[in-house]
């Protein structure tokens, strides 16, 4: 089972591609991580960690190439979920085109639909573990004890880009260039829509519904 995820910004992909993980045992492959773990004796290597130590943008195809490394190791060989990539048209098309190449599909492209309104309510009430990552929310997911987390009992703390401005500059990116992702895999045949309303539980009985009809 070969999967993407879309959605704005708070509509829980990382949360739900963690779960397609457990439930599936296929991987999940966010870009961030590829890039960080590219091989450094290879010319790839080189070239994205030099890219990325002069905190610049690495190229679409070097992406791709990456993802190609990554999606050709053994424990992908039952599937994938990418999350996080593709990011807009050009990335889909040099991801498309290489997939076609290596024989292979994605077999879903699951979007998760929020209003923008939630998406600001959703960011502003989280926060994060500082030490396992764990993630919380004012009214949705509140910690038992303010500020601490449920399981390790670290500190909680919120991401300096969960404000309202950010936010608002963060969806205008995702609608101008994310969100025409959906045209182009509904024409391939391949989008799933869920509503990314309610519990993350009841999210992702939807979601296991729709990919396995």
């Amino acid at each position: 089972m070969r999967l993407i995820l879309l959605g704005p910004p708070g509509a829980g992909k990382g949360t739900q591609a963690k779960m397609l993980k457990e439930k599936f045992q296929i991987p999940q492959i966010s870009t961030g991580d590829i890039l960080r773990a590219v091989d450094e004796d290879t010319e790839l290597g080189v070239e994205v960690k030099k890219i990325m130590a002069a905190g610049q943008l690495v190229p679409d195809d070097m992406v791709v190439d990456a993802i190609k490394e990554r999606i050709r190791q053994a424990d992908c060989a039952t599937g994938f979920i990418l999350d996080g990539f593709p990011r807009n048209i050009a990335q889909a098309e040099k991801l498309s085109e290489t997939l076609i190449d290596m024989s292979l599909a994605i077999d879903n492209v699951i979007d998760l639909e929020l209003d923008p309104e939630e998406v600001v309510e959703r960011l502003t009430g989280r926060s994060t573990c500082s030490n396992c990552g764990a993630m919380f929310h004012q009214v949705s997911r509140p910690p038992k004890v303010s500020g601490v987390c449920d399981g390790c009992e670290s500190k909680l703390a919120q991401r300096s880009d969960d404000n309202i401005e950010t936010i608002q500059k963060r969806l205008k990116v995702y609608e101008e260039s994310t969100a025409p992702l959906k045209e182009f895999y509904k024409k391939q045949g391949n989008l799933i829509t869920v509503e990314a309303k309610g519990s993350v539980e009841e999210i992702f009985s939807h979601v296991c519904k729709m990919i396995e009809r």
